[in-house]
């Protein structure tokens, strides 16, 4: 805990709820004198009811201020309960919202591919947003003990000084333990922060449509939920722990504090015998002792609050004040329109220091205006390529160049403007089908004519338009849209054929962006889809800087040049018919393919 986590949470609550937090501080001070004033004025009252000759106006101020008091007691619980909820609202909003733009903010994937980052994530998401308002309400119900016990600590000097002492010191342990238990908890809240995502991860296997299918055909829900059982029991392991040891700790503790509040009303009532104390005098001891040892639990239980709430709120520090996973220029070059080509060169890459090369020394020219296609086995690097392409990675050694400037001395989002992929693993996002387009270009949202121009491209219109709302239909069977709440089942899920289709609509609604990259753009189209999608592809590639990325060679044999790699380097490059004879690793592969598709009849006719 640090005074910066402080002053950063503060800032934090004044930005989200500025009124509200003023109204709350102002109501909490009031609830916190509200006893003070109950007490003392009980002991006048009792004090005026047990003179010997009473008349009404001696006891009717006491009394009339009494129910006053009682009354705004009443009330403020309530417009407190009100505005902590209120204002708690707020300040998650701006939290949460300062997260996720924090996490936007990184230029590249490493961050989302990095376990330990994904755990302080789950922790910054979970408890992180709510540590603010938590230091608030936590702060404030300090004050507002503070205030109680000074009010009665005076109270009780004055009936009695060794009374006082006697309750201050006896809150010191519980002062003690409580901190160590919330060191202890908020540790074991980092500790299961992996197995709550574990948790999440096999809940959303066991109930989501993507892996109904296989789970169900496999029977595998059991195993899955046995895993999931097994995070479940992690978690609360590890919390029955700490719920134990604060069990053992607080029944001490809450005994030593009865014994002293009995030794106390033991004391009092044998002064009130001897006539040192008035009857209401020991009233006010019985109420004083007990507002003064409750509010000291509840100082120290808020402090402690507090104390956990700015350990948790570290982790989301740590996130929205996370440096850039990839460096950007102070002032970065504008990546203008490309006019010569880009170029790989000397590139080397692996993605952590102790993991193997995937990229070792690649040289390569995608020139401006042309299609190249790379191709190879599994795992030579192709894909690799591409997030480098992308500037979703940097080259551990050599350079990416953008007509000569190195991506790095780029602006991030400017380059990324200029490019548009289709890619293997594209999302099919639980939205509409327009938006599942647009989201290639937000920009074209609100303009149906570019959408539904992709779509055509992409040979994919008569399917969306023919849907029940059209392209306003939603792809999804979990969701529904408001409009669609009085028929919710009008949620459509496609084909995985018409979602290929779909992600490339969604690359291509950028019209003629500098570079177009298709990874892998036909794997889920049979032979003939694959065909006329290429043919489209092609025909629309026409003139622009393209990339593809096949494993079926037959849909790259068009492309101007086509690269090899294997084992992360290049191997060969040239045309189709360049390649095939020199009979090397493109053509093996080739003859390989086109093997597949001859039948054994076929082949004795031949």
């Amino acid at each position: 805990m640090s005074f910066r986590s402080l002053t950063r949470a503060l800032d934090l609550v004044r930005a989200g709820a500025p009124r509200q937090v003023i109204a709350y501080v102002l109501l909490a001070a009031v609830g916190g004198l509200s006893p003070l004033a109950a007490a003392w004025l009980t002991k006048v009252l009792i004090d005026r009811l047990a003179a010997a000759q009473v008349r009404w106006p001696d006891v009717a101020g006491p009394a009339a201020a009494l129910a006053v008091v009682g009354v705004a007691g009443s009330l403020v619980p309530h417009a407190v309960r009100y505005l902590r909820a209120e204002s708690n609202r707020r300040v998650q909003l701006l939290a949460t919202s300062r997260i996720y733009a924090a996490a936007d903010r990184f230029v590249g994937l490493r961050p989302f591919e990095d376990p330990a980052f994904l755990d302080r994530l789950q922790i910054a998401r979970s408890s992180g947003v709510s540590s603010p308002w938590m230091v608030v309400e936590g702060g404030l119900g300090v004050v507002q003990g503070v205030l109680t016990v000074a009010g009665f600590a005076g109270t009780l000097l004055v009936l009695g000084p060794w009374m006082a002492v006697a309750v201050l010191l006896a809150a010191v342990p519980t002062l003690l333990a409580e901190l160590a238990l919330s060191r202890r908890r908020a540790a074991m809240i980092a500790e299961t922060g992996q197995a709550e995502r574990r948790e999440i991860f096999y809940s959303n296997l066991l109930v989501s449509p993507q892996a109904a299918k296989e789970v169900r055909l496999f029977g595998a829900g059991p195993y899955l939920w046995r895993r999931m059982a097994a995070e479940i029991k992690l978690i609360h392991d590890a919390g029955r722990g700490v719920d134990r040891r604060q069990l053992a700790l607080q029944g001490s503790l809450a005994a030593l504090a009865a014994a002293v509040a009995g030794a106390l009303l033991v004391a009092a009532v044998r002064s009130a015998v001897s006539g040192t104390l008035t009857v209401g005098d020991v009233a006010l001891v019985v109420a004083a002792v007990a507002a003064v040892q409750g509010a000291l639990s509840s100082v120290v239980a808020e402090g402690v609050s507090v104390h956990q709430a700015l350990l948790l709120f570290g982790h989301y520090l740590a996130v929205v004040d996370a440096a850039p996973d990839l460096p950007v220029r102070r002032a970065p070059l504008p990546a203008r329109p490309l006019r010569g080509g880009i170029e790989l060169r000397d590139v080397w890459f692996r993605y952590a220091d102790d993991q193997p090369w995937v990229l070792r020394g690649v040289n390569l020219v995608l020139p401006h205006g042309r299609a190249t296609a790379l191709v190879g086995l599994n795992g030579a690097g192709k894909t690799t390529v591409v997030k480098l392409l992308c500037r979703l990675y940097d080259p551990t050694r050599g350079a990416v160049l953008w007509d000569g400037v190195d991506l790095r001395d780029l602006d991030p989002a400017e380059l990324r403007r200029r490019i548009r992929a289709v890619f293997q693993d594209a999302v099919a996002y639980e939205l509409t089908a327009a938006e599942n387009i647009a989201i290639g270009d937000v920009t074209a949202l609100d303009e149906r004519a570019r959408i539904e121009a992709a779509a055509r491209r992409a040979g994919v219109h008569d399917v969306l338009a023919a849907l029940p709302k059209g392209y306003e239909t939603m792809l999804t069977r979990m969701f529904f849209s408001e409009a669609d709440r009085a028929d919710p089942d009008t949620g459509v899920v496609l084909s995985g054929g018409q979602w290929q289709r779909l992600s490339i609509a969604r690359g291509l609604v950028l019209d003629r962006p500098d570079l177009l990259v298709l990874d892998e753009p036909s794997s889920a189209l049979d032979a003939e889809a694959e065909h006329e999608v290429h043919a489209r592809l092609g025909e629309h590639r026409r003139g622009l800087t393209s990339l593809l990325i096949s494993h079926r060679l037959g849909a790259v044999r068009e492309a101007d040049t086509i690269v090899v790699l294997s084992g992360g380097r290049v191997v060969e490059q040239g045309s189709h018919d360049q390649l095939m004879a020199r009979a090397g690793a493109y053509a093996r592969l080739f003859d390989l393919q086109a093997a597949g598709y001859r039948s054994p009849a076929a082949e004795e006719v031949g």
